[in-house]
């Protein structure tokens, strides 16, 4: 199982990234997925999630902001981000939503907001 994050770079407030998250070695529709970030000397947090059934959630921080979606066909699961904070700079991670990420964690991709 691999999970390899792209997409993360240098923004300036106000900015936009798009995310991607490609799964290989497992059966990828039948599971729950997610975005985490964790910010230096902080918890990893989940900051989307997305159901087999395209239901998703969103941490408050990032509500109207951040929209999850996922191609099944293409074993991807994608985090467009909007209106990009200096709080939200981080290392960006995708995983299962089942036990806070179950799968093996990929290298993750940094993202930085600052001007």
């Amino acid at each position: 199982v691999q999970l390899v994050e792209s997409g993360g770079g240098l923004v300036q407030p106000g900015g936009s990234l798009r995310l991607s998250c490609v799964v290989s070695g497992l059966i990828f529709g039948i599971y729950d997925m997610g975005w985490y970030r964790q910010a230096p000397g902080k918890q990893r947090e989940l900051a989307a999630g997305i159901t087999t059934g395209r239901i998703t959630n969103y941490a408050d921080s990032v509500k109207g902001r951040f929209t999850i979606s996922r191609d099944n066909a293409k074993n991807t699961v994608a985090l467009q981000m909007n209106s990009l904070k200096p709080d939200d700079t981080a290392v960006y991670y995708c995983n299962t939503i089942r036990d806070g990420g179950f799968l093996p964690w990929g290298q993750g991709t940094q993202v930085t907001v600052a001007s």
